[in-house]
């Protein structure tokens, strides 16, 4: 009952008007399910966006984003199961294969950004650090911590995904198939985890980040970067096209306060949140809206993840709305602090 009626807001949104049905290449239905807020355990949101898979068309289901009127998460209500997981990332997907070859002059300057970016959380970790990307994909980030890192670090990571963990396994990289939630890894030993892009992914975040806590070592630092719905891109294209929904994979999308509230629920200390600079959702926002429009091929391509003007164009609008706190991603640095902290399961 409670799917059909978020099914229903679906016609509350944008005056009831929806967009023409896109082709969808690899259609098949989705065994969704409902979902509440993972902060507050309630499902008392207010519909705010709907839409289709407009990257890889890979469902012909409609989605609808939901925002908690408490915390204000953002979350999708219904979603698919995880036994969809295999429809809902296909082959193709980017994070299977983010190399030179496909990604070219784009994946040098990602590169050489993240590497900074990430590299500056480590600058004081001992020579012996043992370093945990979880939701690894292909090794993309263990690849920028072992060419710019100290070579004495170990690194490891965890995806779900088999074809991930074949990507990084054949990059030569120590890495876990399964979620952190169930796989067994040494508590108390990891000095910093990453999870970047990957919290919006999952399905129940507060049990990852209780599962992560006792994983790091005391005063060990939880590392998370997802999309940021406090975001000017977001304001402009919550109504459906916003790049950061990522329907029907984005399950959990947070703003400065959930992803406070999402870490003191599961004890952690909060150090610092803020925001970083991304282009990419600007630019898939704008790719979704010519795809709902059926638009050519050729104008949908100027705004991918391989479209160089304009990702160069966004990156520098995003690098001034950074500055003033409002950039396309979130970056919170969470450190483990005493066992004395209360660890809240409840939802």
């Amino acid at each position: 009952m409670e799917v059909q009626k978020a099914l229903q807001r679906l016609e509350k949104i944008n005056g009831g008007h929806a967009d023409r049905e896109l082709p969808v290449k690899n259609k098949g239905s989705l065994s969704l399910m409902s979902a509440k807020c993972c902060i507050c355990g309630i499902d008392d949101g207010e519909p705010i966006g709907k839409g289709e898979d407009y990257e890889y068309q890979t469902s012909d289901e409609k989605f609808i984003a939901m925002r908690c009127t408490s915390c204000g998460l953002v979350y999708l209500n219904p979603r698919p199961s995880v036994t969809d997981f295999g429809k809902i990332y296909p082959p193709t997907y980017h994070a299977f294969d983010f190399s030179p070859k496909n990604y070219g002059i784009v994946h040098k300057i990602r590169s050489k950004i993240e590497a900074g970016r990430f590299l500056n959380r480590c600058h004081n970790l001992p020579d012996d650090a043992r370093i945990l990307d979880i939701g690894c994909g292909d090794g993309f980030h263990l690849d920028l911590f072992r060419r710019y890192g100290k070579k004495s670090w170990r690194l490891e990571g965890v995806d779900i995904d088999k074809r991930a963990i074949d990507a990084a396994s054949s990059a030569g990289f120590n890495v876990h198939l399964g979620s952190i939630e169930e796989i067994d890894l040494p508590q108390n030993a990891y000095d910093v985890v990453f999870m970047i892009q990957t919290i919006e992914h999952v399905e129940n975040p507060v049990n990852v980040l209780c599962a992560i806590r006792n994983l790091l070592k005391e005063g060990g630092r939880l590392v998370i970067v997802t999309d940021n719905t406090g975001s000017i891109d977001f304001d402009l294209f919550k109504s459906g096209y916003w790049g950061g929904y990522h329907f029907p994979r984005h399950w959990n999308l947070f703003n400065r306060n959930s992803i406070s509230l999402l870490g003191e629920k599961t004890g952690f200390e909060i150090e610092i949140v803020k925001t970083i600079l991304s282009p990419v959702n600007w630019v898939y926002s704008i790719h979704n809206f010519l795809v709902a429009r059926h638009k050519s091929h050729h104008l949908i391509n100027k705004f991918t993840l391989k479209s160089t003007l304009s990702l160069t164009v966004f990156t520098a609008l995003d690098f001034i709305l950074q500055k003033f706190g409002r950039g396309g991603l979130l970056e919170a640095t969470l450190r483990k602090h005493g066992e004395e902290n209360k660890v809240d399961k409840s939802v």
